[in-house]
């Protein structure tokens, strides 16, 4: 099975957290990148040979694919051998999935499509979205199933490590027929190390959700109990240390919720498609999000005994070491801490660079030291390297686990 003869040009669609790596990694390869951004700011920034996210080596594999010709931003699509779909997929307030982005992308690359074409949904979404995509393209030009190859292959990669895994990585591809599931499984087999599992649509689609929510719902678990914990004056880690020990459990870390685009949006997408039998699920979410109102509700009491408390949060983004502030519980945290008027409240992370109103950034040093309050959220390795000492006097929260062996007040 091949596609258009050629699988030498492509078309992205979404050049942020997962289209421009996954552009770069292409580009490294030998295709052709037309790549699709809205934000113009983005494509100029591309196309100067920059990027507009922390990833590690990502600056280096964007200029070096700039560079050669082989990488270009642009504000519209055009014609390619395979159009790849990675765009955001968000939740609404009401916790179903905002698929605006994806229809949009449908439509404007649906009148650069041509027969034998190739189209893959990497978005993260509901089961049934590549259908509808195919019902789209199908409503725009009159090219069917048969006529262009249809397929979702959701991402499965690690901020800080996607370079590495977009290749590494085992690939779940699903057509919406036989022979789109071929046709994707072809072209990711080109440059992906790993294994292609074939499937159908709807259940590469759910795979990704399920992926996601089996975390969530391990993580809820540690969340609650490191709730429980400190009603009863238990030290969570401790506990979870010794039951860990036994051969058939791996109980997760807590901390201060759950963050990122994936974990933290992901299970809504079946508890949309099965509100009334996702019930492990949606209650999984409900205690993620109601951790960073527990942890302000801590800070606030331990406040009271201050007259104007300084607090320093440490820590923004969702998880270490990535600039990635998408659901973050931490970022939230600190929201909530500055618009309580509680007192004097800054943040202190090495990967941002604006603070949250009612929020004031500071170094690391100068934040721990004028601070009354520390409250440690996320695990950064300029945290790790922190002397001890800096905490002594401080009413510490350790959310995350960080210095679980100092005492903390």
């Amino acid at each position: 099975m091949t596609v258009n003869g050629t699988f030498e040009r492509v078309c992205v669609l979404g050049l942020g957290y997962i289209g421009l790596p996954t552009s770069a990694a292409l580009a490294a390869r030998g295709f052709t990148i037309h790549g699709v951004e809205v934000n113009p700011e983005v494509v100029e920034t591309i196309n100067a040979g920059r990027t507009h996210i922390v990833e590690p080596e990502l600056d280096l594999l964007v200029r070096a694919a700039v560079e050669s010709g082989r990488l270009r931003a642009h504000a519209e699509p055009a014609q390619a051998d395979v159009f790849m779909i990675c765009v955001p997929t968000p939740i609404n307030d009401d916790k179903t999935a905002n698929l605006d982005y994806v229809w949009s992308a449908t439509r404007q690359l649906a009148g650069h499509l041509r027969k034998g074409n190739l189209v893959l949904l990497e978005s993260t979404s509901p089961a049934c979205t590549t259908e509808r995509v195919a019902e789209i393209i199908k409503e725009e030009t009159g090219l069917s199933t048969g006529d262009v190859f249809v397929a979702h292959a959701p991402e499965r990669v690690l901020p800080g490590r996607i370079l590495r895994e977009v290749i590494e990585n085992d690939r779940i591809v699903g057509g919406v027929d036989e022979a789109s599931t071929e046709a994707a499984a072809t072209f990711y087999e080109k440059f992906v190390s790993g294994r292609i599992l074939r499937t159908t649509a709807r259940t590469a689609e759910l795979a990704k959700l399920v992926e996601n929510s089996f975390r969530d719902v391990n993580i809820a678990f540690a969340n609650e109990l490191s709730i429980v914990c400190d009603q009863l004056e238990i030290d969570v880690w401790e506990l979870i240390g010794l039951a860990n020990r036994h051969p058939r459990v791996d109980i997760l870390t807590p901390g201060p919720g759950v963050g990122g685009h994936c974990l933290a949006v992901d299970p809504w997408f079946i508890v949309e498609l099965a509100p009334e039998k996702a019930r492990v699920i949606r209650t999984a979410r409900e205690v993620n999000e109601a951790k960073p109102h527990w942890v302000v509700d801590r800070v606030l009491r331990k406040a009271e005994r201050f007259k104007s408390p300084s607090i320093a949060c440490l820590g923004l983004s969702y998880k270490p070491d990535v600039d990635d502030l998408r659901e973050s519980p931490a970022l939230e945290i600190a929201r909530m801490l500055g618009a309580s008027g509680v007192g004097e409240v800054w943040a202190v992370d090495p990967f941002v660079s604006e603070a949250p109103e009612g929020v004031t950034l500071r170094s690391l040093e100068e934040g721990v030291d004028a601070a009354d309050i520390v409250l440690l959220l996320v695990g950064h390795r300029a945290f790790q390297r922190m002397p001890k000492q800096w905490l002594r006097e401080k009413v510490v929260f350790d959310v995350c686990g960080l210095f679980r062996n100092h005492e903390v007040d």
